[in-house]
């Protein structure tokens, strides 16, 4: 196949895509502004603008999560339109093989992966964890109202007891937390105060209380800062409290191996990390599926049965993905398998079905 044609497949798919991704970004804006705005309409200092800011600020994060649908789909419709139009027809009668024109499309799915990764991935982190910030600064104030299945519990053991912590919001990569409960026990275990803060702050060898109410011995006291002692690095706060994909890729091996050093695990981390090195070749795969479905169509027409066929098995692909990354993350299998079974059992599928269906 020459330059020519090779170029202008590469630029079709890279044009459909763009078009996806742009359209697919407007309507979870909506569906997110307006979900947005339902929920914090009542709260104080509520604006319409602020909360079109949180929702833009949420959108790299969101179609981070998006990126797989969109490689497939794009896939699927870039090798519908040129069906549709007899230009695969025309390539395959002029002796190009589908490996020759599919790898126009391989080549974008590899490079808007790496670009997911490489840019969008650090935006996200970033804008997400702002959108945290303002959504938290819009709610704060409601330090009481902190339940069992808000942010993750932990337990600190000091010389002088153990400390219960739990936050509405956790901020800053874990460092930072809003609306803070901490829980103060004696040695025998016995809740002996309890403190709600606005802000907690992770420094070295406590923790920084802001705008404070004491519960002890039934009186309610109220101090403008306070301190909570404790023995806690802030790379086991991090492992334990941050949420991965709030991590730029690019720190995600730098926090793995400063956590692994204190005897932490990090599957977390790790995961995260080879999620995102397989994601481009995921796309990749995506993209096999997707021809594995098309190719039918330049013999025998269109099938609405073979699309929702290409359709289902790329969902399948995704929650097997999402299946196994669990598994990783709990640590009952390696990280670098969870992240890469998937991957290459779907690209030996996609291969083998395009040998049989077109090598004979």
């Amino acid at each position: 196949m020459g330059w020519t044609l090779g170029r202008y497949f590469f630029f079709r798919y890279v044009t459909i895509t763009i078009w996806f991704f742009i359209g697919l970004l407007a309507l979870v804006f909506l569906i997110d502004f307006t979900e947005l705005s339902g929920r914090t309409t009542g709260l104080p200092g509520f604006t319409y603008g602020t909360a079109f800011a949180i929702s833009g600020l949420r959108m790299p994060m969101i179609m981070l999560q998006t990126v797989p649908f969109v490689g497939l789909f794009s896939a699927m419709a870039t090798l519908v339109s040129l069906n549709r139009r007899y230009e695969l027809v025309i390539a395959r009668s002029a002796g190009v093989s589908a490996w020759q024109f599919l790898l126009p499309c391989c080549i974008g799915a590899l490079l808007f992966g790496v670009l997911s990764v490489g840019v969008i991935n650090p935006i996200a982190a970033h804008a997400f964890s702002w959108s945290e910030k303002i959504e938290t600064e819009l709610r704060s104030g409601k330090s009481n109202t902190v339940s069992a299945d808000a942010e993750p519990w932990i337990r600190q053991k000091t010389s002088s007891g153990d400390t219960i912590i739990g936050a509405r919001a956790i901020l800053n990569q874990g460092l930072e937390m809003a609306d803070a409960v901490f829980f103060v026990l004696n040695p025998q275990g016995d809740i002996v105060e309890r403190k709600d803060a606005a802000h907690a702050f992770l420094r070295d060898g406590y923790w920084e209380l802001q705008d404070v109410k004491v519960f002890r011995d039934g009186n309610i006291q109220s101090v403008a800062s306070d301190r909570v002692p404790t023995n806690l690095k802030p790379e086991f706060v991090q492992e334990r409290l941050a949420r991965p994909e709030t991590i730029p890729f690019y720190d995600l091996p730098g926090k793995v191996e400063v956590a692994r050093s204190f005897g932490l695990k990090a599957n977390a981390f790790a995961m995260q990390f080879d999620s995102l090195v397989a994601l481009p070749f995921l796309l990749v795969a995506m993209t096999l599926i997707a021809a594995t479905v098309s190719m039918r169509f330049a013999r025998m027409g269109q099938s609405a049965t073979m699309i929702l066929g290409g359709v289902l098995a790329g969902f399948l692909l995704y929650v097997v993905t999402v299946l196994v990354k669990a598994f990783g993350v709990a640590g009952f299998v390696p990280t670098v398998v969870a992240a890469w079974v998937p991957v290459v059992v779907a690209m030996f599928f996609g291969v083998t079905f395009l040998l049989y269906k077109e090598d004979g």
